[in-house]
């Protein structure tokens, strides 16, 4: 018997859950669509949903659990919520940078944050980072964030530079997902 997860996301999308779960497992290893269900019609008032329609598409990311909605207009994402993808390495996290950047909004990008072609919200972070920033008083932590406040996709070279006190590359902005197409 599976095991259910207990805690699960549930993505609100107009009418774009199945192209947003296709979209969100070609970009994540170990990830795969679970069920597409059908709509019966009830609450076309409110959701205006046509029987047969899409009505839920249960997806895993990496072996985590998703449900993608098809809700109707009215709720869209913000900032409020975002995925949070750990990156060990640069290839990690340009790839996934770059992969859930195309199409979205460039100017939502800062910090490693970014937004989707949905509008939903990504932070691409490096595993390294919550160490670099555990002592909130040092000088490490310090030039660390002022590091990390410049950008916009995370450079872990520079960020491993203003940990170690050496000088970090003035006027440095990694590139948004944009200008790297």
């Amino acid at each position: 018997m599976p095991v259910i997860q207990r805690i699960a996301p549930c993505l609100w999308f107009e009418r774009q859950a199945e192209e947003a779960a296709r979209f969100y497992i070609s970009i994540f290893k170990h990830s795969r669509i679970i069920a597409v269900r059908r709509h019966s019609g009830a609450g076309f008032e409110t959701n205006k949903l046509s029987p047969g329609s899409v009505m839920t598409v249960a997806f895993e990311l990496d072996g985590q659990a998703f449900t993608a909605l098809n809700g109707g207009p009215g709720l869209t994402f913000n900032e409020a919520v975002s995925m949070q993808v750990n990156c060990e390495t640069q290839d990690d996290i340009d790839y996934y940078w770059q992969k859930l950047a195309r199409g979205g909004d460039a100017n939502a990008q800062q910090c490693g944050w970014l937004k989707d072609r949905y509008g939903l919200s990504w932070q691409i972070v490096p595993t390294a980072l919550p160490d670099m920033l555990k002592d909130h008083q040092s000088p490490q932590a310090w030039r660390v964030m002022e590091a990390l406040m410049g950008m916009k996709k995370i450079d872990i070279d520079q960020l491993e530079r203003a940990f170690a006190g050496s000088p970090v590359v003035r006027g440095f902005s990694p590139l948004s997902a944009e200008e790297e197409l």
